[in-house]
């Protein structure tokens, strides 16, 4: 094999690793638009997490924000309310399960586990009836003093855990925590 023998071949190698090298670039540069318009849009992507001013709410009171298109309860609870939510038994209960994403999915409901904080004063729950997707009424409504859902009679504790009625489980709790003393971050 002669010195420009192998000349060639080096320069044939160095062409066909160039083509293929912008063949690839210029694939990228078509495939790319088509898969990124897949992402969710900007304003989606600023819904998926929020920030709420809880400094207003007192005690025994409750604020209803919209998180991804679906209310969101934040309930500010008395005394009277955790320890009623506290003192139910789990035998009691038709769904056994927290239903709050903060936590294992095999959680039990008891009321520690569906509060935000430790003293039990915060409750965070997405207010969407879980039999067919109504808004349930708060306000100490129902008759377990929590939420009811008139449309077909779900009646829900102080801690949002379905007590009687065609519901099948408990008001979801959303991600949530505490960004500072008066804002509860969603998402």
């Amino acid at each position: 094999m002669s010195h420009a023998e192998d000349h060639e071949g080096t320069r044939r190698d160095f062409l066909y690793y160039a083509t293929a090298g912008a063949g690839a670039v210029a694939t990228g540069a078509a495939v790319w638009p088509l898969v990124n318009q897949m992402n969710p849009s900007a304003d989606v992507q600023a819904l998926s997490s929020i920030r709420v001013d809880i400094s207003g709410v007192e005690s025994g009171t409750q604020i209803t924000v919209q998180w991804l298109g679906k209310p969101v309860f934040l309930r500010r609870r008395t005394e009277e309310e955790i320890a009623e939510a506290q003192g139910v038994e789990m035998s009691e209960l038709i769904d056994p399960l927290a239903r709050n994403f903060n936590l294992d999915a095999s959680t039990d409901a008891e009321d520690a586990n569906r509060a935000l904080d430790e003293s039990g004063e915060w409750l965070v729950m997405m207010g969407v009836c879980t039999h067919l997707g109504c808004v349930p009424l708060g306000d100490g409504a129902g008759d377990y003093g929590g939420w009811f859902c008139p449309c077909h009679g779900s009646h829900y504790d102080t801690s949002g855990r379905i007590r009687r009625g065609p519901a099948p489980e408990n008001l979801h709790v959303p991600v949530a925590a505490f960004a500072d003393e008066t804002t509860i971050k969603l998402g």
